[in-house]
């Protein structure tokens, strides 16, 4: 079946309840995300909006689970970018959460990086479908937007003076330390 242009598995009442949670829960966090993102680093909108983010995120790393066991093995991959994406996000508000030096950066890596990781499922899974991205290889769906995650993490780390180092204090024990 096709629902707006997509073609959409016909696997039942389940699949399309939670596939339209899903996409409901997607469409927030990309306009709570990209809000938060925008917002001024101060209480108020930033974090409201992060939280509204990180409530939605939930929601779809469950619809997820759901959707990949009403079709498993096909949307196994899906499966495995949202447990990373939601883990990501949970990094991201813990950082932020325990404030232990470099906190900044382990938050905009970590919530960054989650919000990068919600537009690599979607463009995996519907990709193919779209105007001009049916035309590019496989693999760009997957690394595209992660790489422009990066630039836009870093680039912002840098307008809000934050020292891009993971572990401001040092790394973690047994780890080398990083050239001066």
């Amino acid at each position: 079946m096709r629902i707006l242009g997509l073609e959409v598995p016909d696997e039942g009442l389940v699949f399309l309840v939670a596939l339209a949670v899903h996409v409901g829960a997607g469409l927030v966090c990309v306009v709570s995300g990209t809000t938060a993102c925008l917002a001024r680093k101060r209480a108020g909108a930033h974090p409201w909006w992060g939280r509204v983010y990180l409530c939605g995120l939930g929601v779809v790393a469950v619809s997820a689970l759901v959707l990949a066991v009403v079709r498993w093995p096909h949307d196994n991959h899906l499966l495995a970018v949202a447990v990373v994406t939601a883990g990501l996000g949970g990094f991201g508000w813990a950082a932020r959460r325990r404030r232990r030096p470099g906190w900044p950066v382990r938050h905009a890596v970590g919530l960054g990086g989650s919000f990068a990781g919600l537009l690599i499922g979607f463009y995996v899974d519907n990709g193919p479908q779209l105007p001009l991205w049916d035309r590019l290889p496989h693999p760009v769906y997957w690394f595209l937007p992660g790489v422009v995650a990066a630039v836009l993490i870093r680039r912002a780390l840098r307008r809000f003076g934050v020292n891009a180092r993971l572990w401001r204090a040092g790394p973690p024990a047994g780890w080398p330390a990083p050239p001066h």
